[in-house]
């Protein structure tokens, strides 16, 4: 029998190249609180600022973005910078305000008239790191979301991209140029467990070797079922969102960028008013084909705020993480710099604090993602 919060039975991580499982499950900074593990960026980037003359010069990295895409960015919005060929590359979409009076079924017949239908996904309209994601499968799932949906803000219904790949291709152009390159590449693998027959959810999560160590992450997305005896050979898989922050295994995938790839990656970008500096997360059909530019959605387009996600892999040292962090960070403000030169205004220090503030106040709001 099929886990029904699950679906279909399917072979973990289709599509991807073979997941290592050596080395130790989790680096031993992977899970630091955040004001611990950015300590040391936080002086790299007062650092920056004195060298290229402005705290806020992220802000005008990709001048369409509001805030460049550093803070505060809507996913709606991004999304509306992108010209005719790139919109090709986004799976269908429509945005929706939470109101009281606010109807499951008028939501999808709504989303549906823009190309979305069931299974699909709900997150917030402002949001990272996974936060507020879940699939919708059925109305009943719909409304539970929009019960729980702070009154007044905005969500996203995307339609699904069932693959089971999916990875985060970092890009940067200076402004200028006409072609630019991939800096990062992040191998995303959905983590699964496997039932034995015997052994609830709940026991094989906490018996396996690297979400046992995880277990404030993946118990309570799951507690409605953490006593579900698991059908002996079936893998179920814990979690969704492909956010590191979420559950998700992050792995180094730098060396399986190429010409073709970043060359399919610059005809998109060049495509998107004034896109300089970001990630593009993607689902895709297979390595092979991703490697040839082909085959792939772009689910979230991320700006000045994106981060070169390569560096939690288990294997990367905390050095490299800091290294290849530095780079990105010097490059994020060198095209603002540029940006700031053409005449583009940064925003100001309070702007980007309030703004800050802000979507740390939803993030605590939004549903809990699965």
């Amino acid at each position: 029998m099929n886990d029904p919060l699950i679906g279909e039975i399917r072979q973990p991580h289709q599509g991807m190249p073979p997941f290592d499982r050596s080395g130790p499950p989790v680096s031993f900074f992977e899970f630091w609180p955040q004001y611990l593990f950015y300590a040391p960026m936080c002086l790299y980037w007062a650092w920056l600022s004195l060298r290229f003359g402005g705290m806020t010069l992220p802000t005008v990295a990709n001048p369409a973005m509001p805030f460049g895409g550093w803070i505060g960015e809507s996913k709606a919005r991004v999304f509306a910078t992108a010209g005719s060929y790139a919109r090709t590359m986004i799976p269908p979409w429509r945005l929706f305000r939470r109101t009281k009076a606010l109807d499951a079924i008028n939501v999808l017949d709504q989303a549906s008239a823009a190309g979305v239908t069931l299974p699909c996904i709900a997150k917030p309209d402002k949001g990272c790191r996974g936060v507020g994601v879940r699939r919708i499968r059925n109305p009943e799932e719909l409304a539970a979301y929009i019960d729980a949906y702070p009154e007044g803000e905005d969500f996203l219904l995307q339609q699904l991209v069932d693959h089971e790949a999916e990875a985060g291709i970092f890009y940067v152009r200076a402004p200028g140029d006409t072609s630019g390159r991939i800096i990062s590449l992040t191998l995303k693998y959905f983590p699964y467990v496997r039932g034995d027959g015997v052994s609830t959810l709940e026991q094989l999560i906490r018996r396996d070797p690297r979400a046992g160590g995880l277990t404030h992450i993946y118990l309570p997305r799951h507690a409605s079922r953490l006593g579900w005896i698991v059908p002996d050979g079936q893998p179920v898989r814990i979690a969704y969102a492909g956010s590191h922050s979420r559950g998700t295994i992050f792995r180094n995938g730098n060396s399986f960028a190429t010409p073709a790839m970043a060359h399919a990656f610059d005809r998109i970008a060049r495509d998107i008013e004034e896109f300089h500096f970001g990630r593009f997360d993607v689902r895709f059909t297979d390595i092979e084909a991703l490697q040839q530019g082909k085959g792939f959605s772009i689910i979230e387009i991320n700006g000045a705020g994106a981060e070169a996600t390569h560096v939690w892999d288990r294997k990367t040292t905390l050095g490299e993480a800091y290294r290849d962090l530095m780079q990105q960070y010097r490059l994020l403000w060198q095209i603002g710099a540029l940006n700031a030169r053409r005449g583009f205004r940064p925003e100001s220090l309070p702007a980007v604090i309030s703004a800050y503030r802000q979507e740390k106040t939803l993030w605590a709001r939004y549903p809990l993602t699965e």
